[in-house]
């Protein structure tokens, strides 16, 4: 497309639209009244800003009083679960002294992210410096509160990152434009997730502040992870988010096109009142986050030492064209450092991530490892259809399996869509207990219930295998099998009603994810797909990395060709054994069978067999019309009894023995979606460097 069509089209869609660009004049005009409409009032003078006493932000102090300037010493805490990763943010929040520096690449205004929003304003009116800084493509959706936010206070500053026309909010002509003139632009997003508190302790991982990264979603949730940092790394982190603060991409909210437009003619608005859906669960969280001894049970009892720390994370030249002065290798940051720490493994790669699409360097990377004499054993946790968000880039996946586990040597499982052991509070799906009371102390993280409630048991219930662990030279499977047999009673029964009646019940007219929305509307693109019962769900969001059980890596990074080329990333490596052991137990827990499928070649027909491989292969090579239905493999559950007490790797003998083949698709609702994913195989093989 040449330079003069782009500005042709642009000109058209800006015509097409109204005129919606302020013009420099009137872009000062609304920066002047937001800037004369924020209050000067700090409501505390002494030297800490009236900070609450934290054990948290106390660890991050005994972290810099270990420190020298030759061995720098940290302590880090992994966030498994959702609602207890919001009350460490809390805590962090309300412990602050001199600066808040968070950054996201979605900001909701529901429950988990007003209450957040919240506490930034009290933090600046404390007169603590706050800096929000959000991808415009899934930055708030309420014009209003932008303009609320711009005009709050002095000490607190919104910037949007990226914004496509100048916008916050984007409409029909605007994503159609965005395809036509500058594709590759609206395509790189900041999807960096970083929260740093006084440069002295940092929070990274996958989730964003929207209630299905806590567990407060009742339809859909993600199971996440998130490290918390404390120690002389999070000044790395600081000097990172500036990098991406000062970016010319980076533009104050009230120089927005809509936002200003706003300010101009209403003056600056007040700010919504805070409208929570679940009023108690909003009052349970905060009475934690003050709560010292909780604060201390939950995260600083479990906190590390750690001896080696790096905050790797890409910058905004990533966004920039290659050039001569500018190679791939110069703008990229954390691609680079994770392929090398792959590159090194010897003897395991436990690999988590939500999108099983591997660009080719990262094939031809897999590929050096299993060409070695003793390749080093690769275990994947990804999602299934059923649990994941993103049913395209899953059909594309799909296409792949026989090379990702033949060529490749992959060992996947795929997570389930309500998993009987994950870190979940369950509390917050199920408004009743299930059938008893929660154990002494305990938040219903270990409970053995499901998410969807239909196969609820009580805390503390056997399932019918025997517990145990598989570990030796050839298992690639180490996973503690607790056995489980769903059973069915009075939990869930008449479970929607309840949450409905008791005004849990969400209604999603926009449902975000990590995704491109459609180039044709505001709604997303993708959306899980049905399921087989009812329920809230779960699909896997973590992005997490264990080489060797010595080194440990939590971030942003899907291991996909979108986060290597498009988005920037960032994420903590740890070069620990004690962290990487941990982290590699909490991944290991949602592949074990109550949680994961296995996936296997299916086995092999009596007839035949050579020519269905041939052709599946010869199909699967092909950029498009790959029509052939009998792929080559496919989901296994696991089936405890006498002759099969604990879970067995796929190259086992004896595991179709122990394995029922539960099909490609599990728990999902296939009907037109099987054709639509067997379309998006056969055709979509192009859209993978964009999804």
């Amino acid at each position: 497309m040449t330079p003069l069509f782009r500005w042709c089209v642009l000109a058209a869609l800006v015509l097409l639209g109204g005129c919606a660009s302020l013009s420099s004049s009137e872009r000062e005009r609304a920066a002047r009244i937001a800037q004369q409409a924020r209050s000067t009032v700090v409501e505390c003078d002494r030297a800490d800003r009236c900070a609450q006493d934290s054990p948290l932000r106390a660890l991050a102090g005994k972290a810099f009083s270990e420190s020298t300037a030759d061995r720098p010493q940290h302590y880090a805490t992994i966030l498994d679960e959702g609602e207890e990763a919001l009350v460490a943010r809390l805590n962090l929040l309300r412990s602050a002294t001199r600066s808040i520096d968070l950054q996201t690449y979605i900001f909701d205004k529901d429950d988990s992210a007003r209450l957040v929003l919240d506490e930034l304003l009290a933090a600046s009116r404390r007169g603590v410096h706050v800096r929000l800084l959000i991808d415009q493509l899934s930055a708030i959706s309420d014009l209003q509160i932008l303009g609320a936010l711009s005009s709050s206070h002095q000490n607190f500053e919104l910037r949007v990152y990226n914004p496509t026309f100048g916008k916050a909010q984007l409409n029909y002509l605007d994503y159609a434009g965005s395809v036509l003139c500058c594709f590759r632009r609206f395509n790189q997003r900041m999807h960096n997730k970083l929260l740093v508190v006084d440069d002295a302790i940092g929070v990274v991982g996958g989730r964003n502040y929207q209630d299905d990264y806590y567990d407060w979603d009742s339809e859909y949730n993600f199971r996440d992870r998130d490290v918390l940092v404390a120690g002389p790394e999070a000044r790395v982190m600081a000097a990172n988010f500036d990098a991406f603060w000062n970016a010319p991409r980076s533009v104050p909210a009230e120089r927005l096109n809509d936002v200003g437009q706003l300010l101009l003619d209403a003056g600056a608005p007040a700010m919504p009142a805070a409208d929570y859906r679940r009023p108690e669960r909003v009052q349970r969280v905060l009475a934690e986050a003050i709560d010292d001894a909780w604060i201390t049970r939950s995260f600083v009892d479990t906190a590390l030492p750690v001896a080696s720390v790096r905050y790797v994370a890409d910058l905004p030249r990533k966004h920039r064209r290659e050039t001569v002065q500018q190679p791939r290798n110069g703008q990229h940051v954390t691609e680079p450092q994770l392929d090398s720490l792959i590159a090194g493994a010897t003897s395991e790669v436990l690999l988590q991530t939500p999108y099983l699409v591997l660009s080719k360097p990262a094939r031809r990377l897999f590929a050096d490892l299993r060409q070695r004499a003793s390749p080093p054993r690769v275990l994947v946790s990804t999602n299934s259809l059923a649990a994941t968000d993103n049913p395209i880039v899953y059909a594309l996946s799909y296409k792949y399996k026989r090379r990702n586990m033949r060529e490749l040597g992959f060992n996947i499982f795929e997570f389930k869509p309500f998993p009987l052991d994950a870190p979940v509070d369950y509390r917050n799906l199920l408004p009743d207990p299930i059938e008893g009371e929660y154990p002494e102390g305990r938040r219903g993280g270990l409970l053995g219930g499901s998410a969807a409630g239909s196969n609820a048991r009580p805390p503390g219930s056997s399932g019918g295998g025997e517990g145990g662990t598989s570990m030796d030279a050839g298992n690639p499977v180490e996973t503690a099998s607790r056995g489980s047999r769903p059973r069915t009673g009075s939990a869930y029964q008449n479970a929607r009603e309840r949450r409905r009646a008791a005004g849990s019940e969400v209604g999603r007219d926009l449902l975000r994810t990590e995704t491109r929305p459609s180039f044709l509307g505001s709604k997303a693109v993708n959306r899980p797909l049905p399921v087989t019962r009812k329920g809230a769900r779960m699909g896997l969001h973590a992005k997490s990395l264990v080489v060797d059980r010595r080194i440990g890596v939590i971030g942003t990074h899907n291991f996909d060709p979108r986060s290597e080329n498009y988005n920037t990333e960032g994420a903590v490596i740890i070069d620990d054994p004690a962290f990487a052991r941990r982290l590699a137990d909490s991944i290991l827990r949602d592949i074990d069978p109550q949680n994961s499928w296995t996936v296997a070649p299916r086995s092999k027909p009596p007839v035949l067999s050579g020519l269905n491989y041939s052709m599946g292969k010869a199909s699967e090579a092909l950029p498009i019309l790959d029509f052939w239905p009998w792929r080559y493999a496919t989901d296994y559950e696991f089936q405890p009894g006498p002759g099969c007490p604990q879970p067995l790797p796929r190259q086992h003998p004896d595991f179709h023995a122990c394995y029922t083949a539960v099909g490609d698709f599990p728990e999902v609702n296939v009907g037109p979606k099987l054709l639509l994913v067997r379309m998006l195989t056969a055709f979509g093989a192009g859209l993978v460097p964009i999804l």
